[in-house]
């Protein structure tokens, strides 16, 4: 389920965002809040450091959404993203939604499954219920009760209908409509509602903005269509959800102060929305280049931007130049060749899309932006846009009229609707207008006209996704903010970009020098020779720093005392193992087995399972893999594994305890692990362990796993081949370390949840989560315990959660005993180099003084005091 963060100045007011939200989609989605300063009453204000700890709670491998109110809540957000190791950074959204009305859209759709994207789209649409509601005309509607007919079969036979009549005073407003979208969003059918009485839809049943959009108000019919294999189950729960009045209480129906209605419009942000899409040149043709040129900045004058991916850059103003493009209107004589001519256009277009995506991703290994272009895919086979452009083409149009023609329309219609999603939209569909008209008017694309630094209205994710980082140095634009697609590609093949600059920028000459400064969001123009030394002399080192750690990535981290340390990296997807290979990972530390189970209709089979875990072995090439068992509770229920929910899910029956209630499950898992094992270095874990019987039943399972595999005549590892450890999360696991070590291999210290259980600081509570701090002497006391357990018995210890790709805690991990860690792919070439600047006989003697300290801020002071000397 895809995580969400709310970033205000007030505290109160993100609790109370989140507190409205739990009550829309339940108390079950990850949602936490960041509001006010890290300090004492929690004053207003915006804290990186904050953001970044709620990102960490809330995280999620589906992704995390971070919504904010204004000013510079989007500046500290874009600080605590960059703060995160780069595979997390790579799955957090900054979304320019509006706060509360986002909040409550996008924790309807993370309740319901939908992947990071579609939550932002959702929270993006946030506002179109009560543009919708405002726009329309609610007197005088008499009050029904429900009309709830047995589904019937549609007419053309192809669906069930039902007609209901809504009888809520206020309508289908927020709360019933989450109701309403989380009852269809049930089932395995396609559920669309209609208003009848105030003609609008049919709207997706599963979105929250389109049933909103609806406007439906007490007395309305309310036509709803359903097909697919549980269409006649939808409709059913759906008419009785109606007939218990969308479980709204009676008092909701009469007015009162406790009714929970639309969130007040006062809330929007207000400071942090910036323009987008391009300005529309007359005649029929549109500019390329969107702002218009403002007044030409003089010489050392410094334009204030928003980051957009970090970096300092140098170089000359390098202008994309965008071929003039005048659409002809004038009518086509052959309609089968302009169908032709556009159905061509479209081809050509899709082959660059998916070009540009199969590059990104060869270039960075980050799957997740190379999918940026999946929804452009998308456009390009519209109905909504091909049916209206090939009507023109028909009605006599040339193909580049009726495509420009239909894109308008489209764009027109979601301008009308609301704002920040229609405009995020409207930009991306117009990019995808652009290529096509390209292809059919034989304009081609965009050229630079040199290296330097490039200076646009806009850039589209094509024109971004084709950049050299060798020759673009920067990325300067007049308009856009640090969630456009083209900010996040950029951060993505690392070229440093400041979004956001205003018209000036387009008024800076070709040529002008400039220096870009993408962690402060700056660009100076015509900068002295001072500056420009100094930022030579600042990106040098950070270059040569970079250069130096990912040339030896590779090669195995030595301590200066020659200790050889593993650096394994943390996956959950077959993309991730790939991406760790090339970050010059040792192995797997931690690969997270719930994609294969979360992305499943069903349980994966004993052959599935062992034939994903041997694809990712042979990636690997011989390096070790740690397979964690199944990790999920109440929080990530499974669809066809029901479960009961749980008042506090970090404390149920999750991990091992699940795996022990149902032994079928932990089985099959098993013998596929062991399949596995037999042919490449496979080692196992267990998670969420916390008594010695966990361990020794959990043992008695993969026994019984093999005994059972051996008779069948399957090959499986020789005893004690491969190692068996348990992840250390739980203190209480911690604490009687010296009874467990004799019988495991290794722990793997999941330092997240330690942390959190040792702290009992919820990681979703803000009030206390500055508590949940990894470097607290009490979280480092119970990481010591375990390693000098495991050491004292023979065994080995590792660290998988965040704290092991802490440059600070390092040494302080390796000096308690600490032997592996395993960190994000995009953290190896850095941790490794942290590795060989340390010693470990200095390491332990920091660690030791560490444990004496009493809070995880002076342990920082301590491990900061001495980063002149040898660690």
């Amino acid at each position: 389920m895809v995580g969400i963060v709310i970033v205000s100045h007030s505290a109160r007011l993100a609790d109370g965002v989140v507190e409205l939200a739990r009550e829309m989609a339940g108390p079950d989605v990850a949602m936490v809040a960041a509001g006010g300063m890290d300090l004492p009453d929690r004053p207003l204000g915006t804290d990186a450091a904050l953001i970044a700890r709620a990102i960490e709670a809330a995280w999620s491998d589906d992704g995390v959404l971070v919504l904010m109110d204004l000013g510079s809540a989007v500046l500290s957000a874009e600080m605590a993203a960059e703060m995160l190791p780069d595979e997390q950074r790579s799955r957090v959204l900054l979304c320019e939604a509006p706060l509360v009305e986002g909040a409550v859209a996008a924790a309807v759709a993370a309740r319901l499954g939908d992947p990071l994207d579609q939550v932002a789209a959702e929270a993006r649409g946030g506002l179109a219920g009560k543009a919708a509601h405002l726009a329309g005309d609610s007197d005088g509607v008499p009050a029904a009760r429900p009309s709830a007919p047995a589904p019937a079969p549609a007419t053309d036979g192809s669906a069930l209908e039902l007609r209901i009549t809504v009888a809520n005073r206020l309508g289908l407003h927020a709360r019933p409509a989450a109701r309403f979208v989380q009852t269809a969003g049930q089932f395995d059918a396609t559920v669309t509602a209609e208003n009848i009485t105030a003609p609008a839809g049919p709207a997706s049943a599963r979105s929250l903005n389109g049933v909103a959009t609806l406007g439906i108000q007490q007395g309305h019919e309310v036509l709803i269509k359903a097909s697919g294999p549980q269409a006649a189950q939808a409709l059913a729960a759906l008419r009785d959800l109606a007939e218990r009045n969308f479980d709204e209480p009676a008092a909701a129906d009469s007015p009162s102060a406790s009714d929970v209605g639309p969130p007040a419009d006062g809330l929007r942000p207000r400071g942090g929305a910036r323009p987008r899409g391009g300005a529309r040149s007359g005649g029929g043709a549109r500019s390329g280049g969107g702002a218009r040129p403002g007044v030409r900045p003089a010489e050392g004058a410094t334009l204030r931007g928003i980051p957009g991916s970090p970096g300092l850059a140098v170089g000359g103003a390098v202008y994309l130049r965008r071929p003039t493009m005048q659409v002809p209107r004038e009518p086509a004589a052959d309609p089968d060749a302009e169908l032709a001519a556009l159905d061509a256009a479209l081809e050509a277009t899709r082959q660059e899309m998916r070009a540009a995506r199969e590059s990104v991703a060869a270039r960075t290994g980050a799957d997740y932006e190379a999918g940026i272009f999946d929804a452009h895919l998308l456009f390009l086979a519209d109905e909504a846009l091909l049916d209206p452009a090939r009507r023109g083409i028909r009605e006599g149009k040339n193909a580049a009229d009726a495509w420009d023609s239909a894109v308008t329309g489209v764009e027109a219609e979601w301008e009308r609707l609301t704002d920040s999603y229609q405009r995020e939209r409207v930009a991306d569909l117009d990019s995808i207008r652009t290529e096509v008209l390209g292809h059919l008017l034989g304009t081609g694309r965009g050229q630079l006209g040199g290296p330097g630094i490039v200076v646009a209205a806009e850039l589209s994710p094509a024109d971004t996704a084709g950049f050299d980082p060798a020759v673009v140095r920067g990325i300067a634009t007049a308009t856009g903010g640090p969630t456009s697609h083209a900010a996040i590609l950029a951060r993505t093949l690392g070229i440093p970009a400041v979004l956001g600059l205003g018209p000036d920028l387009l008024a800076v000459p070709e040529a002008t020098q400039l220096l870009l400064d993408g962690d402060q969001g700056s660009v100076q123009v015509a900068p002295s020779q001072a500056d420009l030394a100094a930022a030579d002399q600042a990106a040098e080192q950070r270059r040569r720093a970079g250069q130096q750690a990912r040339q030896r990535a590779a090669e195995p981290a030595v301590t200066a005392d020659g200790t050889a340390i593993e650096v394994a990296a943390n996956a959950g997807s077959p993309e991730d193992v790939r991406a760790a290979v090339g970050a010059g990972a040792d192995g797997i530390g931690l690969l997270r087995t719930e994609f294969l189970f979360l992305d499943a209709p069903s349980m994966p089979t004993e052959a599935e399972q062992a034939a994903v875990y041997a694809s990712l072995a042979e990636i690997l090439a011989g390096r070790p893999m740690i397979i964690r068992t199944l990790d999920v509770g109440a929080d990530k229920p499974l669809p066809y594994l029901p479960r009961e929910a749980e008042p506090n899910p970090a404390l149920g029956e999750r991990g091992l305890r699940l795996g022990l209630a149902r032994t079928d499950v932990l089985l099959t898992q098993l013998r596929a692990v062991l399949r596995v094992a037999a042919v490449h270095p496979v080692r196992l874990m267990f998670p969420m362990v916390a008594t010695e019987h966990e361990v020794l039943a959990a043992l008695g399972l993969v026994g019984q796993a093999r005994r059972a595999l051996a008779a069948e005549g399957v090959a499986v590892p020789a005893e004690g081949a491969m190692e068996v450890g348990i992840m250390i999360e739980v203190p209480a696991a911690a604490l009687i370390a010296a009874r467990l070590a004799p019988a495991l291999d290794f722990f793997s210290v999941g330092t997240n949840d330690l942390t959190q259980y040792t702290m009992a600081a919820d990681r979703e509570v803000s009030a206390v989560a500055g508590l949940s701090d990894g470097l607290h002497p009490a979280v480092l006391t119970l990481i010591g315990r375990a390693a000098g357990a495991a050491a004292a018995a023979g065994r080995w210890t590792g660290v998988c959660g965040e704290l092991a790709a802490d440059p600070l805690a390092v040494p302080l991990l390796l000096g308690l005993g600490v032997r592996e860690l395993s960190v994000s792919p995009g953290a190896v070439a850095t941790v490794k180099e942290t590795v060989r600047a340390t010693d470990l006989a200095a390491a332990a003697e920091l660690a030791r003084q560490a444990l004496d300290l009493a809070s995880a801020d002076a342990v920082r002071d301590l491990v900061r005091s001495r980063a002149g000397a040898p660690v």
